[in-house]
């Protein structure tokens, strides 16, 4: 008797119901013991602002894990190298991982020089309150593109939410001239500028190193599969005709004939057979097929470019790891000391990717589409890894950032220029990514993983690797260039080549770009009101 359809979703749907029940007692629990452990951090001062902080600075980072990481690891469950569970199990390990060990124990109170209040007579609570409304209006808004399956700059929306409760802080303390100059405009340019730069150096790149993947290595195992399955296929039909015409023969000539078959089949069976000492058409035919097949270096393409393209995107991910990861933990590592570290990474996975397919035997070397899906599975597990630590060490400072200052605002009654981020913090802070990643990320890893651009996993690795040496070179030369942007035009490349492309799809997440800081900075604003009238 089988199992119904209905009893099969009825034992899933029991399944997904604890693992939710599972995330949503983790974030209560983690959450609760962070406010019982900040209660006495902040030496018990406004307890009512410090539970509030802290209940919107996880919602910030929840909505971070529901887009940002979602984003991230959308082309690994695209390409189906990864499910839903693994990435959440790898995201839950790198993210919090790159959160606590590389989050940097020091975090900058007002964001990336976005807004200057030091000329103004700012109180301690003036300070909380514009931390504290842009983290609302960035987590509200990050709520809202995250629903809607829009992958958006989280960055971008904490700017925009520090723009707006800044300039009605501004206005408060000095008019209209005073709120606009608080503004470091030029940053907000550079901002406007990588809505263009980011997806287009993300989507160039994709386009280059996908282009050279599918031409040197997916269109050659395609064109050896096929020239393998013409000489199944002419087995076949010699096996048919030596048949037929081994019935259409008299009794004597099958006898004679079937002698000579007997004489080549033990010859045959030598190492050192020769076609020339083959008696029948049906073995010196066979010969010639067998022959054929076994002069095809099927591994051709997989022995000679992956290990070069997977010792690259080690160096690159590496990279991303060392300098923009590490470097919080080590302050005393030098750019030669990374630079040893990315050579030995790149040289190791090299060794070890070639070792592999050097070990490649029997029926696997004709089977080159699982090979190939085989080895870009694992390469894009590394680059996800990669991307997942150092995602974790820097932009969940988008959400720790404000918070931090709250925090240490509220327990020394200052406004100091850096505040001290706890790993408590950084933990907390880390399960919130991962719980939001379960619950509310499903939409955006449709969006980037399948409805973009179809994945596979060497275009999907190509994806993060493109991203990954777009964010590294663009932050060397101080270029300004957003990681999701990056990645969204990344999977615009990868369609291009594959001439798959969704670009109406592209509009709704053009427009959620371009209004997303404005959108933050006015909901801010009006956070600000609120809590100056609530306190």
């Amino acid at each position: 008797m089988g199992i119904s359809n209905h009893s099969t979703e009825s034992v899933k749907d029991v399944g997904t119901m604890r693992i939710n029940l599972f995330f949503a007692i983790l974030l209560i629990g983690m959450t609760s013991y962070f406010l019982w452990w900040g209660l006495d951090y902040t030496m018990r001062q406004q307890t009512l602002l410090f539970v509030i902080a802290t209940a919107f600075g996880v919602f910030m980072a929840f909505n971070i894990g529901g887009n940002d990481v979602a984003n991230s690891f959308g082309t690994s469950v695209g390409a189906g190298t990864l499910t839903i569970p693994q990435a959440l199990g790898v995201a839950a390990i790198f993210e919090v991982s790159g959160a606590v060990l590389a989050g940097g124990e020091v975090t900058d109170t007002i964001r990336k020089g976005i807004v200057d209040l030091d000329g103004l007579s700012v109180s301690p609570n003036q300070f909380i309150y514009v931390m504290l409304s842009a983290l609302i209006a960035a987590a509200f808004w990050l709520l809202f593109a995250t629903r809607k399956g829009l992958p958006v700059s989280t960055t971008h929306a904490i700017i925009g939410g520090v723009i707006g409760s800044s300039i009605v802080l501004g206005f408060d303390l000095g008019g209209s001239a005073t709120a606009f100059s608080t503004i470091n405009w030029a940053t907000i340019g550079q901002i406007a500028i990588s809505w263009v730069i980011s997806p287009l150096l993300g989507g160039v790149i994709a386009y280059l190193l996908y282009g050279q993947i599918k031409r040197n290595i997916i269109d050659y195992n395609d064109k050896t599969e096929a020239h393998i399955s013409e000489l199944k296929d002419e087995k076949k039909a010699l096996k048919k005709n030596h048949k037929e015409f081994l019935d259409s023969l008299s009794e004597s000539l099958q006898l004679a004939y079937t002698s000579a078959m007997l004489r080549d089949q033990d010859i045959y069976k030598d190492d050192d057979c020769v076609r020339e000492d083959l008696e029948t058409d049906y073995y010196q035919n066979l010969f010639d097929i067998e022959n054929e097949r076994n002069g095809l270096d099927t591994l051709k393409a997989l022995k000679k470019w992956v290990p070069i393209i997977a010792a690259m995107g080690a160096v690159v991910m590496t990279a991303m790891v060392v300098f923009k990861g590490l470097k919080n933990v080590n302050n005393h590592m030098t750019s030669l000391n990374g630079f040893l570290v990315m050579g030995m990474v790149g040289a190791l996975v090299w060794l070890a990717t070639f070792i592999y397919t050097k070990s490649i035997r029997g029926k696997h070397k004709e089977d080159l589409t699982k090979a190939t899906f085989i080895m870009f599975s694992w390469m894009q597990v590394f680059t996800a890894s990669a991307f997942a630590f150092s995602h974790g060490s820097n932009d969940i400072a988008n959400a720790v950032g404000p918070f931090a200052a709250i925090m240490d605002v509220i327990r020394t009654n200052e406004i100091a220029s850096h505040a001290a981020v706890p790993p408590a913090v950084m933990l907390t802070f880390g399960v919130s990514l991962i719980v939001g990643l379960w619950f509310i990320g499903k939409e955006v890893i449709q969006t980037v993983g399948t409805s973009l651009a179809k994945m596979h996993p060497a275009s999907g690795f190509s994806a993060e690797l493109a991203a990954a040496a777009v964010v590294m070179g663009a932050s060397t030369m101080g270029l300004p260039v957003s990681s999701t942007h990056t990645l969204v035009g990344a999977v615009l490349g990868i369609g291009i080549v594959n001439k798959d492309t969704n670009w109406a799809l592209m509009k709704p997440i053009g427009l959620a770009w371009v209004i997303t800081l404005p959108a933050a900075a006015i909901m801010s604003a009006a956070s600000f009101m609120i809590l100056k009238q609530i306190f």
